[in-house]
């Protein structure tokens, strides 16, 4: 089998976004998303600084920014994995100009990792400001749909999935609902407000909480010197918090009912996918609260919520494609 093929490199760099993604949830989660204040070196070095003396010169660089080694290797390996996968994009480009198949998906697959790659600046040069952060999640899973389509594209599918093109509409609301609420996750992650309801079905001991949404949603705050740990009040996280759970549960009763618009004998395998992926997400979500956000449930909620925005990106593929 020849492994420099379209296929076979899509495949590897779908598998690679998960774990970019990963990576890139378990540094903001760990909160070493500065662990390095420049870019793309780390205190000036091209690795980071370990030795006593290495450290010492990073420090006299930057005296506001002390070096923590606990936080600088998430931030650095996440990097790492980041370049690697612009690496393997080159490569797609490479395969598909040569085989002048599918040029357009993988040039635009190439321009949004350099894309990415701005807006990683971005995230340390702007101090970890929320929208920058949460942008740069959504170009990520972007990035992973352009491998998946990719890939999807390149095994010639010829199953019809009729049942998928009558409901096109619904289902793209439902993409666009998860779109929505993928957002709201990532702006509660990134306004650090999964820790301000820490139960259920109450928030803080009460059903209605105090709340103040014009501050929880203004998307265009000043920040300084950073946003590490957030600088929202209690009342605008709480705001943020609650919004999230009722979108999640707007995402489950549209998904239910989309998954029975679309059950079929053809596409149930896709269905039945398709509410697995989504009853662990609900599964990972109630665990965050209940057990006080643990940073590998955390970690698993974002994956399993990129999983969640892929399966609506493959069955929108599937009902919009040509046969």
């Amino acid at each position: 089998m020849n492994i420099f093929n379209t296929k076979v490199f899509a495949a590897i760099g779908v598998g690679f976004c998960f774990i970019v993604i990963g990576l890139g949830a378990w540094t903001r989660l760990a909160d070493a998303g500065l662990g390095c204040p420049d870019w793309p070196g780390c205190y000036g070095f091209v690795t980071f600084p370990t030795t006593p003396d290495e450290i010492a010169i990073a420090e006299n660089l930057y005296p506001n920014s002390p070096v923590e080694i606990d936080k600088i290797i998430p931030e650095v390996v996440h990097r790492y994995f980041a370049a690697a996968l612009g690496l393997l994009a080159i490569a797609l480009v490479s395969i598909a100009f040569a085989k002048q198949k599918m040029k357009t998906e993988s040039l635009a697959l190439l321009l949004i990792i350099i894309g990415q790659g701005i807006f990683g600046y971005l995230t340390v040069s702007l101090k970890l400001h929320p929208l920058i952060v949460t942008t740069h999640l959504f170009g990520a899973m972007i990035v992973t749909s352009l491998f998946l389509i990719i890939f999807m594209k390149s095994l010639k599918i010829t199953n019809s999935y009729l049942i998928l093109v009558r409901n096109k509409p619904y289902i793209l609301i439902g993409f666009v609902l998860i779109v929505f609420q993928i957002f709201l996750g990532a702006w509660t992650s990134t306004n650090y407000a999964a820790r301000a309801c820490l139960d259920l079905p109450y928030c803080q001991g009460e059903l209605i909480p105090n709340t103040n949404f014009e501050e929880g949603f203004n998307l265009f705050q000043s920040i300084g010197p950073n946003y590490l740990y957030g600088q929202m009040s209690n009342e605008a996280r709480v705001a943020i918090h609650l919004t999230h759970r009722i979108g999640a549960i707007i995402v489950f009763i549209y998904s239910i009912f989309l998954a029975a618009k679309l059950w079929s004998n053809e596409s149930k395998l896709i269905v039945i996918g398709f509410l697995s992926i989504l009853g662990i997400q609900i599964f990972l979500g109630v665990n965050n609260i209940l057990s006080s956000l643990p940073l590998w449930n955390a970690v698993a909620h974002n994956i399993v919520g990129v999983m969640l925005f892929l399966s609506f990106v493959v069955m929108t593929f599937l009902a919009f494609r040509r046969a």
